[in-house]
């Protein structure tokens, strides 16, 4: 995840040129596969600072950095993501290919009339009938199947929160606790201003 996400340009010409590629060798299975690939690729990147920083470290020539990644992922991926990361390393995109994997994920997504749905709660687990209920809503509003991804936010009470693209939605009991605050004393506030009025009136 996620995360479906703002998407530059040159992510997305690199992730267009893939999904092409896949039409020719398999189509949407060839480009399931290739996104599932990409999609693991990408989280070791997320999760180990280091290797991210080896991957855009300007100190390393293109040629040096090629060789290690190749040293890294050959036989461990199919031969079309081998192809694929060296072409983007060849091109000195290596430090971007957790984005290119974010693109062309959403565009897979998008072909597939599905929606990527980054879901929070307390443990990471919830119910089936909450999971059932976020999918439902999710149809309802975007016309789209969910791709649901779940996630565990110690800080969070209870409820769900969901991020779709770049939009948030909470609905975690912190914030319903915080938002009744406000209204409350929101209230009462103007309940002073109302009996201040009353008493100078």
């Amino acid at each position: 995840m996620a995360t479906t996400k703002n998407i530059d340009e040159i992510a997305s010409v690199y992730a267009q040129s893939l999904l092409e590629v896949c039409d020719r060798q398999g189509g949407n299975a060839a480009a399931e596969s290739c996104a599932e690939e990409l999609r693991d690729f990408a989280e070791i990147v997320r999760a180990d600072k280091r290797f991210a920083e080896f991957l855009k470290t300007p100190i390393l020539g293109n040629d040096k950095r090629r060789a290690a990644l190749d040293r890294i992922v050959k036989g461990r991926v199919s031969d079309l993501v081998y192809r694929f990361l060296n072409v983007i390393a060849a091109h000195g995109r290596a430090g971007r290919i957790a984005d290119i994997a974010d693109a062309f994920d959403a565009l897979l997504q998008e072909r597939l009339g599905r929606v990527e749905v980054d879901m929070f709660t307390v443990d990471g687990r919830a119910s089936d009938e909450v999971i059932a209920t976020v999918k439902a809503r999710v149809k309802e509003a975007f016309s789209k199947d969910a791709v649901l991804h779940q996630y565990s936010d110690p800080n969070m009470i209870g409820g769900v929160k969901l991020r779709i693209g770049d939009q948030l939605i909470d609905g975690s009991v912190a914030t319903q606790l915080r938002n009744m605050h406000e209204t409350v004393a929101s209230r009462g506030t103007s309940r002073i201003r109302t009996r201040l009025g009353d008493f100078l009136s």
